[in-house]
């Protein structure tokens, strides 16, 4: 059985702003030469906050992270809209009015629960096989005369899609601005949220600050900075800030293998369950009600994890072998 070259599981990094999701994980995989890295959510630049990273076998795991409920604060300044919904777009429409505290506050329930939702259109969402974001710069730059008119026109408006709000609240308002926190469910868009908060109060807005407070089991309290991972490399006594693969699987059920079914599970053969461990994980299936991951499980040896793995009547098959 090959045994991939490790580091093995998850950094919790606290993205300052002004740097790229993507140069964070550059930055991490340089630090540990190279391992295979990736992350669970993309923050803007201009975000700060949460950014989960996988190291090694983590990887196979990472979309039990981005299904995962997240929470933010957000700041808004009332008064305008931009292209991109934050301060980095150009200001596309203005209004006078600045919505009062008691305004704010009962307009808020309108946000909470399943509601639809336009992403905005500077976004990585694809639309018929481009990135929304290619299509809005060309359809500006037409706008502003560096193409024809009708260009502009003829690229296709993203559609709106169910989100879930969990929670949103008002920390604070003051003259022109207001300070929010929320707790969503996956691919709500907080530039999208505050856009049609300011909309729905008859006025415009944008945000201007966004830090991600939690995804998951990740928490900013205990997130490392980028120059606490610089500090290691300078040879610091600074604790491991490397996470068990399973920080982000304790939430799912989980299967226990005898050393001859985790041989043979790692080696790709399906198993077959006995009666009463499959009584065990339908209950446990019943209890979770996972919609996301149905059937899903990870099978695990001597507390070990050995493979995410699909239950289906009573054969165990093999999804993802985590090679540690």
């Amino acid at each position: 059985m090959h045994i991939a070259p490790g580091p093995h599981g998850w950094l919790s990094i606290n993205k300052p702003a002004g740097i790229s999701s993507a140069k964070v994980v550059a930055l991490v995989k340089r630090h540990f030469d190279g391992v295979k890295t990736g992350h669970a959510g993309t923050l803007d630049p201009l975000a700060s906050g949460v950014l989960p990273i996988a190291l090694g076998e983590a990887t196979k795991t990472i979309s039990y992270v981005m299904t995962a409920e997240k929470s933010y604060r957000f700041s808004v300044k009332w008064g305008a809209e931009t292209q991109t919904d934050d301060a980095e777009g150009e200001i596309t429409r203005t209004s006078t009015h600045i919505p009062t505290t008691k305004d704010i506050t009962d307009i808020l329930p309108e946000f909470t629960g399943m509601i639809d939702q336009i992403p905005p259109d500077y976004s990585a969402v694809k639309v018929q096989g481009k990135r929304a974001y290619a299509l809005a710069r060309s359809r500006d730059k037409a706008a502003d005369g560096e193409g024809s008119a009708s260009s502009g026109k003829e690229v296709p408006l993203l559609a709106a899609r169910k989100i879930r709000i969990d929670r949103l609240t008002l920390i604070s308002a003051e003259a022109e601005a207001a300070h929010f926190e929320v707790h969503c469910g996956k691919g709500a868009y907080i530039r999208s949220l505050a856009r049609d908060i300011g909309r729905a109060l008859e006025t415009a807005a944008y945000v201007t600050a966004l830090e991600r407070r939690s995804v998951g089991k990740f928490h900013l309290e205990d997130a490392i900075s980028l120059d606490f991972l610089h500090e290691i490399g300078q040879g610091s006594r600074a604790s491991n800030p490397i996470l068990s693969i399973m920080t982000v699987l304790d939430d799912i059920p989980a299967v226990a293998l005898t050393d001859t079914e985790a041989t043979r599970l790692r080696f790709g053969q399906k198993l077959s369950l006995d009666p009463q461990r499959l009584a065990i994980l339908r209950q446990a299936f019943a209890d979770l009600n996972d919609i996301e991951h149905p059937n899903r499980a990870i099978a695990v040896f001597d507390e070990r994890p050995v493979a995410l793995i699909e239950i289906e009547d009573a054969i165990l098959s093999p999804l993802r072998v985590l090679n540690l």
